[in-house]
């Protein structure tokens, strides 16, 4: 059976920019992107992402057989413009996921035109730079309901079973003034909100309750001013629901703590 993920996909096409400061930033994430496949047991037969950068009114899947990448940023040099992936896409995993969430009386829907998210391409490019998974990629739910995307993730557990890993792609820092404000001094509530995290998610009994009620934790909408990079863990957490979770990644970036974590 394959884990689940909860990944911190970095800020924008830094790892693809000419070394410099913003691509030692980030070299922490990077290394462990660069080294993830490896320390797989087993190889994916595909891969299911949800992105912190798509929002649909109900849960959807990006079903073309031939994504394109959407270069959903901007500023940034010449060349991450002509980027590519050319990984596959799985018509047949979107419509199993869709299966799923119907199973459970989720209500879903299909994209054949929208192209992979930045949250999507940056880092499997990394992760898998050969391109040679089928990917699928799957929006969050408008709302931003910690309940219901815990249940999506539920609903889609029998996936890992069949061999697709399941990637939440967010940042659990995403406070754009503290990564851009200039200082890298160590932040108080950055730094409180991330520990929260890293014990809240080893416990698979309580990780739900203590997601669903996120925003008590101290320096919570500090670091999740808007919440659309958080959700994405909501969903790998779901999808192994009642397993132990830990750690899997810990180091900074500009300054603030970022932690990744596996599930299962």
């Amino acid at each position: 059976m394959q884990p689940t993920f909860f990944i911190n996909h970095g800020g924008g096409p830094c790892f693809f920019l000419d070394p410099g400061p913003m691509r030692e930033a980030w070299a922490e994430l990077e290394e462990y992107l660069r080294d993830f496949a490896a320390a797989l047991t087993e190889q994916p037969s595909a891969i299911l992402v949800v992105s912190g950068h798509w929002e649909e009114a109900r849960a959807t899947v990006n079903a073309a057989a031939a994504p394109p990448l959407l270069f959903d940023y901007g500023g940034f040099p010449d060349h991450t413009y002509r980027l590519t992936w050319p990984a596959p896409g799985s018509p047949e995993v979107a419509n199993r996921v869709r299966n799923l969430l119907g199973l459970a009386g989720i209500e879903s829907g299909a994209d054949t035109v929208r192209g992979w998210d930045h949250g999507v391409f940056v880092p499997l490019k990394v992760m898998f730079p050969e391109a040679n998974v089928p990917t699928v990629q799957l929006s969050l739910k408008r709302g931003l309901d910690p309940e219901a995307h815990l249940a999506i993730g539920r609903a889609l557990t029998p996936l890992r079973e069949e061999g697709v890993l399941i990637i939440g792609s967010g940042q659990s820092y995403h406070n754009m003034s503290g990564f851009m404000g200039g200082s890298r001094r160590a932040e108080p509530d950055a730094e409180a909100f991330d520990a929260w995290l890293r014990e809240a998610m080893v416990d698979g009994i309580t990780r739900e309750r203590s997601l669903i009620a996120w925003e008590q934790a101290p320096g919570a909408r500090h670091a999740q001013p808007r919440e659309d990079h958080l959700l994405p863990l909501m969903v790998a957490a779901g999808a192994a629901s009642g397993e132990p979770g830990r750690t899997d990644f810990h180091g900074h970036a500009l300054g603030k703590p970022i932690s990744g974590f596996r599930f299962g």
